[in-house]
């Protein structure tokens, strides 16, 4: 026979539940890898562009100063600095910090994106003549007999398997044409994204 008495002490079990108006040691662990994380990104960033992140200065020294050191406990101890002087920036600093960052992850993948298309062309116009005719449609400026001999060495460099100048030089052409044909806004939102 179950005991009438069993569970009824007088209290509910709700009463001693602790309420937390602070977060979970998961979620400041979570925060502080989240940190530490961004401050190896800054670590491992060019140096001109860390120096242009709007940050505390000690933060920026002990980024400047991890970027020196090649012996690897050395650079590991100090990239442990980094990250307890990234806990120290309030939200809004962290913020600026990160928005500078993904900016620069979207430009990185625009301009490799660009210099695939690039590419992609020079492989076309190696292939195949009529390519030749469209460049000319487009810009009407350009030196079409420099560029058939530019063809024509990359061709005989690939057939001879000697080094790839010409190769290089039509890919630097074409980079330039396609500077050209980019609009001014498209440009000045370029130069921006760079120069936040």
């Amino acid at each position: 026979m179950p005991n009438a008495n069993r569970g009824a002490v007088g209290f509910q079990s709700s009463e001693f539940e602790q309420q937390y108006d602070r977060p979970s040691k998961s979620q400041l662990k979570r925060e502080s890898t989240a940190l530490q994380k961004l401050g190896e990104t800054l670590v491992n960033a060019a140096r001109d562009r860390v120096k242009r992140i709007p940050m505390p200065e000690d933060v920026q020294e002990a980024i400047l100063i991890c970027q020196q050191i090649s012996d690897h406990e050395g650079r590991r101890r100090q990239l442990q600095y980094v990250g307890k002087k990234m806990r120290t920036l309030t939200e809004e600093e962290v913020s600026v910090i990160q928005t500078a960052v993904d900016g620069w992850r979207g430009t990185s993948r625009a301009e490799a994106a660009a210099l695939h298309a690039i590419e992609r062309q020079r492989d076309r116009l190696l292939e195949d003549d009529s390519v030749i005719t469209e460049l000319r449609a487009r810009h009407p400026d350009l030196d079409i007999q420099h560029l058939r001999t530019l063809v024509r060495n990359a061709r005989k460099e690939q057939a001879e398997k000697k080094p790839p100048k010409a190769y290089r030089e039509i890919f630097q052409l074409l980079k330039t044409l396609q500077g050209e044909t980019q609009s001014p806004t498209e440009s000045e939102h370029h130069d921006d994204q760079e120069n936040p």
